[in-house]
């Protein structure tokens, strides 16, 4: 899934690690590449993911295939690649029979599977570097990002392509379904935390309440998705969002995904106002 992004609060006083995604834009000029759509990789592999935890899935049946995908990713540039913990939640493991700790353990397996895959790559590139068959600066050391998507895509019904949650969601239903997860991915680790394809007002204010109450000493970026260019897809508008997301700290960067390519311009000319 790849992102749009647009650095923010570089004023501000910064968490633990906060550095590193600052850091890796100067390296790279300014703009660096993700990875791309996990999913479709991993159906690309052989792997049947209709099913709700998507290609969350597979890091029960099959994690030999994402680690396959991270490198694919890592092998053609990506200087960020993103955890196989999208559509991973507690709640839908438990859906599936896991008990509470499996689920924690699964999330957390997630990082791990990322961080080794991209260790490993860091590794033997730095040693074809030095055995003299591959060029310094080809590739930089890739960060782990762990990816949260929002209450729609646990609810599987193209809920994070409207919004919609019906009437009564509130900001502190949202933060209590987030909370947990939120806490076990940044205990793994991972380098930044991505929330991702945020539809709404009201769960972007949930996010960045919820970074902020229980202190994550993980920066993280929140990215939104739009159809139509000015608004994320609930209709809230997007500049709302993003004064929201500005107002936290761990908020490193926002950003827009799966969004029409002809809307980004218009979207980050928005977000930089």
């Amino acid at each position: 899934m790849g992102h749009t992004l647009n650095l923010h609060h570089d004023t501000f006083q910064e968490p633990e690690r906060s550095e590193t995604i600052t850091e890796l834009l100067k390296q790279a000029g300014g703009c660096v590449v993700t990875d791309g759509g996990f999913a479709t990789q991993l159906e690309r592999h052989g792997a049947d993911i209709n099913d709700p935890l998507w290609s969350a899935l597979c890091l029960i049946t099959m994690p030999h295939l994402i680690r396959t995908v991270h490198k694919e990713y890592l092998q053609a540039g990506a200087s960020v690649i993103s955890t196989a913990s999208y559509q991973a939640t507690i709640q839908g493991f438990q859906s599936r029979g896991l008990s509470t700790k499996e689920a924690e353990d699964l999330l957390q397996t997630s990082v791990r599977i990322a961080q080794e895959e991209r260790d490993s790559f860091w590794k033997e590139y730095q040693n074809k570097v030095r055995a003299g068959t591959a060029h310094a600066g080809l590739y930089q050391r890739a960060l782990a990002a762990a990816s949260v998507g929002s209450y729609g895509a646990y609810l599987a019904d193209g809920s994070e392509y409207s919004g919609d949650y019906g009437p009564s969601m509130t900001v502190d239903k949202l933060k209590d379904f987030h909370r947990r997860r939120l806490m076990v991915l940044a205990d793994a680790g991972p380098d930044l935390i991505a929330l991702e394809t945020i539809p709404c007002k009201l769960e972007t204010q949930a996010l960045v309440e919820l970074l902020a109450e229980e202190n994550l000493r993980v920066p993280a970026w929140i990215s939104f998705n739009s159809k139509d260019g000015t608004n994320v897809v609930s209709g809230d508008s997007l500049s709302d969002c993003v004064a929201l997301a500005d107002k936290c700290t761990q908020v490193r960067a926002v950003g827009i995904n799966c969004t029409p390519p002809r809307f980004i311009l218009d979207l980050i000319q928005a977000v930089r106002k």
